[in-house]
């Protein structure tokens, strides 16, 4: 009989479990479920975010080439990722961007990244002459595109070199050219220095190539640099608009410094507009002027003199006839004072003559004058300023405003017209007119505590898994561990079955001291059955058992 008990035992102990599940209330039973299911997936989100963590920036501004590839990868490192900024972004776990980065970087990911010289490093065994050209141009356009994109307002270049192949059979050869498409970051601008700059890194960069054969676009199809054919300079109109920035600037400060303390600090606007003349000019004039004063007194450039004297030959003289014609007989001297001979007729004596010319070159008063017009002249001034209505307060402290009278106004416009140096005769105009000003409020409300950027990172890294855990822990005693209870609470059943146990020796009954061994509830029907007949084969245990529970001895 005992055996029989023993075995019967047994077999509630092994169905006991579904029984008490069975038992219980369909509250309990749905509060075991749901807070069971709850807890499971409290537990995998807190596993999971701790293997992950919060997500950072891999790489930014990809293209769809390289955002493919490197998803692709990713896919193979089971390594998760999310999108950002409409997929130009790819985000992975913080703890493995440093990891991630160098496996994509040995696998050669991204492939965008701008390659120069080492191109040379990995030269083919059998290349051509041309292949080995165009490597060298691909490199060459590759370093130029590094230094370029080196520039803080660059966010990326891309340089096309035309290298023409030199040959020695030409006469004239061609000369090589560059074109330069460049991105800016958004709001930034090359002013006319750094544009010069990159043209001159190219030039110097390429032999014999000509800064004049380097042309630089941005984004939007400007040409930043100067056009080749142009006869003006770019750079001199970009000059000239800085120019008359600067004039302008100064006007409004000199407006700016004598109103504001007049009228306050936000109530004052004020625009300036000169018209400057850049025309380059240059006249050259001669004047002459009689000289002045006595002939001594001027200066005397040169002068020459020439004298000139002498006897002229001797004409024919005496009848005429055969002995007129004959050659004249040198004349002789008497040696006695015998009377000459008769001659034939001879020439006519000689005459003495003499010459005197001077030339005397005066100096003439000359004047030339060269005038160079000066450039950058202003020519006229527009100046316009607004100036508010005035702000009255009042001994409730309402404030209201109020316009400035005509008087007031013309003593701001006096004083407008001698900042900016008014000059009627070039046609400059002045402008002061007295208008309310529309204020847009400002928001001063302060970033709530939980949208700062600090606050969210402490949320994700340290507040939300323990959060989770909380959570997790609040399962647990608030739906899991009532329903345990209940399914481990002792049935009248249970109890029956310990006392006869008690009362037979068996395990499960009242120990010595009276303490009761929690066991599993069997099943009812084998309970009733198992009482009946031990109550028929024991009546003075039953009524043992009957008594302590009248007594109260046991529970």
């Amino acid at each position: 009989m005992d055996n029989a008990v023993v075995v019967k035992t047994n077999n509630v102990d092994s169905s006991g479990l579904l029984a008490s599940l069975g038992a219980l209330s369909l509250k309990n039973q749905f509060s075991l479920i749901l807070g069971l299911t709850a807890l499971a997936g409290l537990v995998f989100g807190l596993a999971a975010w701790n293997n992950h963590g919060d997500y950072k920036v891999l790489y930014a501004n990809l293209s769809d080439k390289d955002g493919g590839a490197i998803i692709a990868q990713l896919s193979q490192m089971n390594v998760p990722y999310r999108h950002a900024d409409g997929g130009a972004a790819i985000l992975v776990p913080s703890a493995k961007v440093h990891d991630v980065r160098l496996k994509l970087a040995s696998a050669g990911l991204p492939k965008g990244s701008v390659v120069g010289f080492e191109l040379m490093d990995g030269a083919r065994f059998g290349q051509t002459q041309f292949q080995e050209r165009l490597t060298f141009q691909r490199g060459l356009e590759g370093e130029l595109t590094r230094s370029i994109t080196a520039m803080p307002a660059v966010q990326g270049a891309r340089v096309h070199l035309a290298l023409p192949n030199q040959n020695g059979f030409f006469r004239e050869q061609q000369k090589p050219s560059a074109s330069i498409l460049l991105s800016l970051h958004p709001g930034r601008t090359l002013d006319r220095a750094q544009v010069a700059g990159i043209v001159h890194l190219v030039a110097s960069s390429v032999p014999e190539m000509n800064p004049k054969a380097v042309s630089v676009l941005d984004q939007t199809g400007a040409l930043l640099s100067d056009a080749p054919d142009s006869g003006n300079s770019a750079g001199l109109d970009s000059n000239q608009l800085q120019y008359v920035g600067q004039i302008e600037a100064g006007y409004n400060k000199r407006i700016f410094e004598l109103l504001e303390p007049v009228v306050g600090r936000a109530n004052l606007r004020s625009s300036v507009t000169a018209e400057v003349d850049f025309t380059q000019s240059e006249a050259t004039s001669e004047e002459f002027k009689p000289n002045q004063g006595a002939q001594a007194n001027a200066t005397v450039r040169s002068q020459q003199t020439t004298d000139m004297s002498g006897a002229s030959a001797a004409l024919p003289a005496g009848v005429p006839g055969a002995a007129s014609n004959q050659p004249p007989v040198p004349a002789t001297a008497a040696i006695t004072g015998a009377t000459k001979p008769l001659q034939a007729g001879q020439g006519g004596g000689g005459a003495g003559t003499s010459r005197r010319e001077a030339v005397t070159n005066f100096e003439v008063d000359k004047t030339v004058r060269v005038t160079r017009a000066a450039t950058g002249v202003v020519k006229r001034v527009n100046a316009a300023v607004v100036v508010n209505h005035r702000v009255l307060t009042d001994a409730r402290g309402k404030t209201s405003q109020e316009p400035l009278s005509a008087e007031e106004i013309e003593k701001l416009s006096a004083l407008v017209r001698e900042s900016i140096g008014f000059k009627p005769e070039r046609g400059d105009s002045v402008k002061v007119i007295n208008a309310p000003f529309k204020i847009e409020p400002v928001d001063n409300s302060v970033v709530p505590f939980w949208r700062q950027p600090g606050v969210q990172d402490m949320v994700r890294g340290v507040v939300a898994p323990a959060g989770l855990a909380l959570l997790a822990v609040l399962v647990f005693f608030g739906m899991v561990k009532p329903a345990l209870q209940a399914l481990l609470k002792p049935t009248p059943g249970s109890r029956l079955n310990a006392a006869v146990n008690d009362a037979q020796g068996l395990p499960g009954g009242f120990g010595p001291a009276g303490a009761p061994f929690a066991l599993a509830p069997p099943n009812m029907g084998a309970q009733l059955e198992q009482a009946r007949q031990f109550t028929k084969d024991n009546p003075a245990a039953t009524a043992n058992i009957v008594h302590s529970w009248v007594s109260g001895s046991s529970t």
